[in-house]
């Protein structure tokens, strides 16, 4: 996990700084503030501390995770509906172009809010 996350940290900044993003300033600034209490050197904090890992039992619970996952910008106030975000899933969900190169599963359900 740790890999993971330092891994995509680097590359969502990355695509952020050289690719077109209206919020671009807003974003990099709020990643900057999210890494100001750590006691190491960090320019950015994308991701939150910890690891709660968790069993997969059904295609419910991944739906849940699914949308818990898209409305996270909603919920933050970065944009009004989760295919606005441009590194989103939710925008290969709603069958809109992408950054992310990604499967969607569970076609065939109301995919544009799952």
């Amino acid at each position: 996990m740790r890999d993971l996350k330092k891994f995509t940290s680097k590359k969502i900044i990355e695509t952020m700084i050289s690719e077109p993003e209206s919020r671009r300033e807003w974003m990099l600034e709020f990643f900057r503030k999210s890494c100001e209490h750590l006691m190491r050197e960090q320019s950015y904090k994308v991701w939150q501390d910890g690891y709660h890992a968790e069993e997969v039992f059904s295609n419910r619970w991944i739906k849940e995770k699914i949308k818990y996952i898209h409305e996270n910008p909603v919920k933050e106030k970065i944009v009004t509906e989760p295919e606005n975000y441009y590194f989103s899933s939710a925008r290969n969900y709603a069958d809109l172009d992408s950054a992310l190169d990604i499967e969607v599963v569970f076609m065939g359900w109301d995919n544009h809010r799952i």
